[in-house]
């Protein structure tokens, strides 16, 4: 049985990163009076201004989002329809993944069909996971339960790695794209810059959070093999 101490740092390791993304944006959901524009609006005035009428924009509930395949940013309704820093900085990161694709950014590209991927290894551990009791209430070989729980493990660590090799592609759409169009069309202000920073970087890293979340099914597995 591990520590205390250490069962402490590991919750905290896994579910600090999404406390923070959450926190975070929470923090910075405040008007700005001198660009009243909803995250909607921010995201359709910088499609617009870049030669991208024909990418949507959409109302979800399954997170900020770019979808490349149908060309559509899809946004949580508190960044849809409101005019706070959090919903224009949130649209602009999305506009930055919907420019790197129109300039054929290869590693969006790679991420994409990397996505695809992990979303075949998650359907996958999740018939393992239903499969796995099945297996160890029948079978007498121990090598094919562990080859089962294997296959789980395999599945659910391949969505975890995916999500980490998209960070590169999250910072250049924060960095690279969206802040110098913040900048350059003064949609945010030198005095909420700071903010606007703390924001991209959490647009940035939400995916890494949601890998660290991750981790606490790939833990559960572990448990099942010893």
């Amino acid at each position: 049985m591990l520590p205390f101490t250490l069962v402490v740092i590991f919750v905290a390791v896994i579910v600090g990163p999404a406390l923070w993304v959450k926190r975070t944006i929470k923090r910075h959901a405040r008007a700005l009076h001198y660009n009243p524009r909803s995250g909607k609006d921010m995201a359709r005035l910088l499609l617009d201004q870049h030669g991208l009428e024909d990418v949507a924009v959409e109302q979800t509930t399954l997170g900020d989002h770019y979808d490349p395949e149908s060309r559509t940013i899809r946004l949580l309704e508190e960044h849809y329809d409101e005019s706070t820093l959090s919903a224009i900085v949130i649209a602009a990161h999305e506009v930055g993944h919907a420019i790197q694709h129109r300039d054929d950014y290869k590693p969006l590209t790679a991420r994409t069909r990397a996505v695809k991927t992990a979303a075949v290894f998650a359907r996958i551990g999740a018939v393992v996971s239903l499969v796995a009791p099945l297996v160890f209430a029948f079978s007498r070989s121990p090598g094919l339960s562990l080859l089962t729980l294997g296959g789980g493990i395999l599945a659910m660590g391949g969505a975890v790695v995916v999500h980490f090799i998209t960070l590169p592609v999250e910072v250049d759409a924060s960095f690279n794209r969206a802040l110098p169009l913040l900048k350059r069309g003064g949609y945010v202000l030198p005095r909420d810059m700071d903010g606007a920073n703390q924001l991209l970087r959490v647009a940035a890293y939400t995916y890494v959070a949601g890998s660290m979340a991750s981790l606490l099914n790939l833990a559960a597995w572990f448990r099942y093999l010893r």
